[in-house]
């Protein structure tokens, strides 16, 4: 769990050291991380932010090519998603087909579940897979609900290479020209914690959103008395 923390707040440590050893097989590290981290739903743990940003930074220094690093990541980030949509596409509908289950596993498991998400993702999706982008761990589980829940595969399409382009021209290219100012190199820790929390707000909005508008559903304003 140390190990893993400090892969985080130490992200960029670690990524210079692996270029300083393996040189142009960063590209291949890298590719291969964005890749695992937006694809399998397993490695949701996985850097994704502050790793994007801290190779953009690595690229400021001339280190990597930054035109490479973006359209490697891009197509790792898409690639990802994609897959991780026709895994849920595959294996949701057998999840959640009616059989003998009961009690507690059958609600969880129930197919009128992935009716709602299907109706959700195909009014509220595309929104939902963009955004999805900028929040760690849940962009690793959208991709697999989407596709679990029959989300039609043109419009994840276009919005998963949209939310893709998004995400690493931003994350990288924030690294690339913020991150070689000195206070951000030397308080790295702080900025990733600023990136999470950063990246975490839009989902909080939404929930707050949603949380309003279900009280105003379950307490509707009453009505006006007439006037005399």
């Amino acid at each position: 769990m140390n190990e893993l923390i400090d892969l985080f707040l130490h992200v960029d440590e670690h990524l210079a050291a692996f270029v300083g050893e393996h040189g142009r097989l960063v590209y291949g590290l890298l590719f291969a991380i964005i890749f695992a981290e937006t694809g399998l739903v397993v490695t949701p743990f996985l850097p994704g932010d502050s790793l994007l940003f801290a190779a953009g930074a690595l690229a400021g220094t001339g280190i990597l090519d930054v035109r490479l690093l973006m359209v490697l990541l891009f197509i790792a980030s898409v690639l990802g998603d994609a897959v991780n949509y026709s895994v849920g596409r595959y294996i949701g509908p057998r999840v959640f087909r009616p059989d003998e289950r009961q009690g507690l596993l059958a609600r969880l498991l129930n197919p009128r579940h992935l009716e709602r998400t299907h109706e959700f993702f195909e009014k509220h999706g595309g929104k939902a897979v963009v955004l999805a982008r900028f929040v760690p761990i849940v962009r690793t589980f959208i991709p697999f609900v989407a596709g679990a829940g029959s989300m039609t595969y043109s419009t994840f399409a276009f919005y998963n290479v949209m939310g893709g382009a998004l995400w690493v021209v931003i994350c990288v290219g924030a690294g690339y020209v913020f991150g070689a100012i000195p206070i951000v190199k030397e308080n790295f820790e702080l900025v990733v914690v600023g990136i999470v929390a950063v990246s975490v707000l839009p989902m909080v909005v939404e929930v707050v959103r949603h949380w309003q508008a279900e009280r105003q559903k379950s307490n509707p304003p009453a009505a006006e008395l007439p006037k005399r």
